[in-house]
């Protein structure tokens, strides 16, 4: 019994000895991890600050695009901080590379479709082919932009409903921006029978085009015969207009048009050619606007050249 209690005491005193060696031998490791973590989580904030006002300062760089980067450099930062404080304690880091290596290629290979939608908004806000405020178009989705993220872009149709498109639909089809270029042109077509005077038809689209201060001098307005058939003639008014002015100026004009010609009696019975090529859809207050005036204008239709 004496031996076993000696025994017993002696493998005590040997564990505590143990204890206390490995106390001092990591207790060194710790606090250095301690503050490998502390700086590092510094320095990651601070470089993260300088990379987000440097990147800021590049002209053409979107506020998402830039706070992406910036979160990046940051997390990047802080996973090589990580690594470098199991390094203190002994563990293997190019395992622990290794491994996450592996884990972000499962990840990648998960989240396949999101990569995609987040490239795509990378993509988007880089070459920037629409921006917020501005009315787009593309196969499967238009409306105004209200906001470009990562994953998506959102948008408002003409009739004020919310749209949400995936980045990758947006950046995998041609887009139509009605809002990116200063001026647009517009053509307003009509009608009128070989026997009515054609001199005075065109007299009078131009005088209605230069009349109104909103259409452009240059490139100035003109009129032109357009196609001719047994029983028409086809006579073309075609102007600029700034981008601003253009829709409500384009549903004018054809009021404009389709009464001064009733007044005048030049417009005969051939029907009017119904034009194929898009328009935007107008905003909720002016939806009323459009129908109305396609309802006064059944020998006069509006022809846009987006």
């Amino acid at each position: 019994m004496e031996q076993q209690a000696t025994d017993l005491i002696i493998a005590t005193r040997s564990a505590l000895d143990q204890a206390s060696a490995l106390a001092v031998q990591y207790s060194f490791s710790i606090l250095g991890a301690i503050i490998l973590l502390i700086v590092g989580w510094v320095t990651a904030s601070l470089i993260s600050r300088w990379a987000y006002e440097g990147i800021s300062r590049v002209r053409g760089i979107d506020e998402t695009l830039a706070r992406f980067f910036t979160n990046v450099v940051r997390y990047a930062l802080l996973v090589l901080v990580f690594v470098t404080v199991l390094g203190q304690f002994g563990v293997q880091t190019a395992s622990i590379i290794a491994t996450l290596g592996a884990a972000g290629l499962a990840v990648g290979l998960a989240l396949q479709g999101t990569l995609q939608n987040i490239a795509a908004g990378i993509m988007l806000l880089v070459l920037r082919p629409f921006r917020v405020g501005e009315y787009i178009e593309t196969s499967s989705v238009s409306g105004t932009v209200l906001e470009i993220g990562l994953f998506a872009t959102e948008l408002r149709t003409g009739d004020g409903l919310y749209r949400l498109a995936p980045n990758s639909t947006l950046w995998n089809t041609p887009i139509t921006n009605y809002s990116r270029q200063p001026t647009r042109q517009n053509e307003v077509k009509i009608n009128i029978t070989h026997q009515e005077d054609l001199d005075l038809a065109m007299e009078t689209l131009m005088k209605l085009a230069t009349a109104d201060k909103r259409v452009l001098k240059t490139p100035a307005p003109s009129v032109f015969i357009d196609s001719l058939s047994d029983s028409a003639v086809s006579v073309t008014l075609r102007y600029w207009a700034s981008t601003g002015d253009w829709w409500g100026l384009s549903r004018d004009m054809i009021k404009r048009v389709k009464l001064a010609f009733d007044k005048r009696g030049e417009v005969g019975d051939a029907p009017a050619e119904v034009s194929n090529a898009p328009v935007p859809e107008p905003a909720p207050e002016e939806a009323q606007v459009r129908v109305s005036a396609r309802k006064r204008t059944p020998k006069t239709s509006a022809q846009t050249q987006p």
